[in-house]
């Protein structure tokens, strides 16, 4: 049996509100500002944030190859808690194997569990990625997040993709 590392966890202290950062996990056109590593773009960003829901995101790297995953969700609670599984997927959303994309040795299914907690009027996010081998791929995952996470906060912190959010998200 294969053994898993420890969790990935990445915690980060966005200056917005939970509410901002909240919908910046669950609507699509907020997910596409900053899913995927530095160089990467999201093209495709479709959830259904509920319990039982189920999302399908795409990453797409500099040289165009496009990295599809889904899952569903598993725990929902609004601005406080989203614990999801995440698979590999084709395009049609129809879970593949790791190596499909040249990633041998990733489980078919990890979960994703995501908390927000208000701090002296900030939030503090903190992401735990379950079910990686130890190992190189957990180590390229965890910065994976981290650079997300660094376009995460730039698009909160940009006056005109917060206008753009907020338009489209009420």
């Amino acid at each position: 049996m294969e053994t898993h590392s420890e969790p990935i966890i990445v915690t980060r202290l966005f200056d917005a509100s939970r509410d901002d950062v909240w919908k910046s996990w669950t609507v699509p056109e907020r997910i596409k500002q900053w899913w995927g590593p530095h160089t990467f773009t999201a093209p495709t960003a479709k959830c259904d944030v509920r319990v039982g829901g189920v999302y399908l995101f795409a990453m797409q790297d500099p040289e165009k190859k496009v990295y599809w995953g889904t899952g569903t969700y598993k725990e929902v609670v609004p601005h406080t808690k989203l614990a999801f599984t995440d698979s590999f997927a084709d395009e049609n959303g129809n879970i593949v194997s790791s190596e499909y994309y040249g990633m041998p040795g990733i489980p078919k299914e990890l979960l994703v569990t995501v908390t927000l907690e208000e701090v002296n009027g900030k939030t503090k996010m903190t992401l735990k990625h379950e079910g990686f081998p130890p190992g190189e791929m957990a180590d390229q995952c965890k910065e994976g997040w981290e650079q997300s996470f660094d376009k995460f906060e730039k698009t909160l912190n940009k006056e005109e993709g917060r206008k753009q959010w907020l338009d489209k998200s009420m």
